[in-house]
């Protein structure tokens, strides 16, 4: 994904100028924010790209896991990065409901047509990878919002330029914020989670117990614990029951890993096998 990435920044920041001075030069508030929420989201592009490249290396040192959640703390970044374009829009689209200043309709238009295309276009990029990694679905939700907010700006200047109502404009910029924040709200909630070591909210880690507990000469799972690593992959640890009796470990690792794997997208897997029950030291007691 590094190319999309590389485009998308480029793409975005000659955008954003391009935007922002006809923001100014037009006295458009609409046009003002949608630039201003497209700098952030440049922003956005470049840490998410720099998070995917860290999560790349190879661990080493006290890091063991290498730098994988630098995906997860660049997506809760970039969730931040959203509800600050938030605020600043809210505040001026409210000062200029207070005093509406004129708007040069025409301009206006043809900027945030160009702005649906190239945000339109960047979203495309992200489309594939954005089911899969929470990253990747950062960029992909800036982009498309992105793209519907100037498509917002352009209705709102069409309808300007046939009835002459200046409020429409920053009532426009107040819009532009709720859908952000609409937006905003589920990445926000799930970076957090992972970067707390929540599961991913696509695993259900009691249908994990339950199928462990399916598993042949099981009868017991306990400190059972699932995190993500990066956005894209996850771990898990789990105490394993099963009596002596049973003479199958390499074999039960094998195929318990591979179908914790297959039904759960679960890739990093440590199972400590016990032969007797109870909770011994280092078990947690609440899991």
């Amino acid at each position: 994904m590094g190319w999309a990435f590389g485009i998308g920044v480029v793409l975005n920041t000659a955008f954003v100028a391009v935007e922002a001075g006809l923001g100014f030069w037009t006295g458009s508030m609409s046009l003002l924010a949608d630039a201003g929420h497209n700098l952030s989201d440049v922003l956005a592009l470049i840490l998410a790209w720099g998070a995917a490249v860290l999560a790349r290396r190879a661990p080493a040192g006290r890091r063991t896991y290498g730098l994988r959640k630098a995906t997860i703390l660049a997506s809760l970044t970039n969730a931040v990065l959203l509800l600050m374009a938030v605020g600043a829009i809210a505040s001026e689209s409210i000062h200029r409901l207070l005093q509406p200043a004129p708007v040069e309709t025409g301009l206006v238009m043809l900027a945030a047509s160009f702005g649906v295309l190239v945000n339109g276009a960047t979203a495309l990029l992200f489309m594939r990878g954005s089911h899969s990694d929470l990253n990747v679905r950062g960029a992909f939700l800036h982009m498309a919002a992105d793209a519907g907010v100037s498509l917002t700006v352009v209705v709102g200047a069409f309808v300007m330029s046939r009835t002459g109502l200046a409020w429409i404009d920053p009532a426009l910029g107040l819009v532009i914020a709720g859908v952000i924040m609409l937006g905003t709200w589920s990445l926000l909630r799930d970076s957090a989670d992972l970067a707390l070591d929540a599961a991913p909210r696509a695993i259900d880690v009691d249908e994990v117990r339950a199928w462990l507990s399916r598993q042949p000469g099981v009868e017991g799972v306990h400190d059972l614990h699932v995190w993500a690593l990066s956005t894209t992959e996850t771990a898990m640890t789990a105490h394993i029951l099963r009596p002596r009796s049973v003479d199958d470990g390499d074999s039960f690792l094998r195929s318990t890993r591979e179908g914790l794997s297959h039904r759960f997208a679960i890739g990093h897997v440590t199972l400590q096998v016990e032969t007797e029950g109870g909770c011994g030291l280092g078990c947690a007691k609440v899991a």
